[in-house]
Formats: structure tokens, C-alpha cells, sequence
């Protein structure tokens, strides 16, 4: 019996230090991908494509609160690379264009097309885009719905050419941080209202970003154009 007791005891502080193990090797997983956002910040960055095209030049970040945001009426400058951290998620966001049309009322749905690039922080590479791949020549479908203010979206799959994001992690449900970012632009369509999409770019960590980041702890930025589909 008490040999039975030891076993059981045993396999139980095995279990303990099993699960405490893997708790430290999440927190350290966060912490290393706080230190690279971190980093992200401080660069000066070239997003190059698999060919060595590049793809974007990015300053060193300017980081405001979301008070000097507000403050700005919700925008950010351009000109001084300026992104506000949104302390609740913990994404960075600039607004380069706000769109055109109106913002998404309540009770209100749209599909949009969304063009996206997006880098792996921590690989320091592309990891998916629909950026002038001769391939993926159609943009990204998103339904979106303003439920009494909360914004529900997901990827279109309806569509011939299906969902880039969805054939690559399994899931048609959109980063809440893109979400988030679409609460901030207008986004009707570009043409029809003689403006420009809606145009921004993010930093997302893991808890706010697609299904594959979210389960490997990793952070992503991203350059969206959102605008209604409008044939």
C-alpha cells in the first residue's frame, strides 16, 4: 500500500513539474516575443520578397499613447512614423489612410477586399502576402458585421479562388487585430467614392494574431488595405 501511495505521489510532483516546466517555457516565449516587438521598434527596416525585391523600407517606429492618438482625432503621422500601442491588446498601429465612405455602423455589414503583406517579426521574413505574386492575383474577401459596436469578421470562402489565409492555417476567422484597426478607417470602396482604401500597418503579437502565431508565440506586422468589394 504504501509503496502504491510513493508511486502515486511521485508521478504526481512529476506532473507538477511537467506543467511548471511548460508554464516558464510560455513565459519565456512571451518575454523573448516582447524583447523582438521591442527590437522591431528600434529598426530600420527592408521587407525584401523570396526574389530580393523589396517590398517596403520602414523608419525607426515613433510610439505614442493612445491619449496623443485620440488627441490627433485618431490618427497618426505619417511623416514621423509614428504607431499607437493599444495597451488592452497590445498591437501597434499606424494609420495611413482612413479610407473613404463611412465608418461601419451598427447593424451594418460589408465585404471588403484586403490586400496584406505579412512579416514574421521573429523570422525576420515574408511569411504570406497577396502582393504582386502573378499566383495570387485576387485580394483577401472579409465579411464583417458591427453587432451594436463589437466588429465580427471572418474569411470569405465563397469565392473561387478561396481564402489565402484559410488554406494556409486552417481558419477563416480574422486576426482581432486587424479587427480592431478596422474600427479606426472608413471602408467604403475606393473607386466608387473618388478616394483611397482604407490603409494600415500593424505590429500584432500572438494574442491578436492568426491561428498558427497564436499557438507558436510569435508576432507579426502587417501592411492591410481594406475597401468594400464593389463590382
Amino acid at each position: 500500500m504504501r509503496k502504491t501511495i510513493s508511486i502515486t505521489v511521485a508521478l504526481l510532483l512529476a506532473w507538477i513539474c511537467f506543467s511548471c516546466s511548460g508554464e516558464e517555457t510560455y513565459a519565456k516565449q512571451k518575454k523573448k516575443e516582447k524583447e523582438t516587438i521591442e527590437a522591431f521598434l528600434q529598426r530600420e527596416m527592408v521587407i525584401l520578397s523570396a526574389d530580393g525585391t523589396v517590398l517596403l523600407r520602414l523608419p525607426k517606429i515613433n510610439v505614442i499613447s493612445e491619449a496623443q492618438f485620440v488627441a490627433q482625432d485618431s490618427t497618426t503621422d505619417v511623416l514621423t512614423n509614428q504607431y499607437v500601442r493599444m495597451s488592452a491588446s497590445g498591437v501597434y498601429m499606424q494609420i495611413i489612410s482612413k479610407g473613404s465612405g463611412d465608418y461601419l455602423k451598427s447593424g451594418e455589414s460589408v465585404r471588403l477586399a484586403c490586400r496584406f503583406l505579412e512579416f514574421n517579426i521573429s523570422a525576420d521574413s515574408v511569411q504570406t502576402s497577396n502582393w504582386g505574386n502573378p499566383y495570387v492575383t485576387n485580394p483577401e474577401m472579409i465579411d464583417v458585421s458591427n453587432d451594436s459596436g463589437t466588429l465580427t469578421a471572418t474569411f470569405a470562402t465563397d469565392v473561387y479562388w478561396g481564402s489565402i489565409f484559410n488554406n494556409v492555417y486552417g481558419s477563416t476567422s480574422v486576426p482581432s487585430g486587424w479587427i480592431l484597426a478596422m474600427r479606426y478607417v472608413r471602408l467604403g470602396n475606393a473607386m466608387r467614392n473618388g478616394g483611397e482604401p482604407a490603409h494600415v500597418r500593424l505590429i500584432v503579437p500572438h494574442s491578436a494574431g492568426q491561428a498558427n502565431a497564436m499557438q507558436n508565440v510569435y508576432s507579426c506586422f502587417y501592411d492591410l488595405t481594406f475597401e468594400e468589394d464593389y463590382q
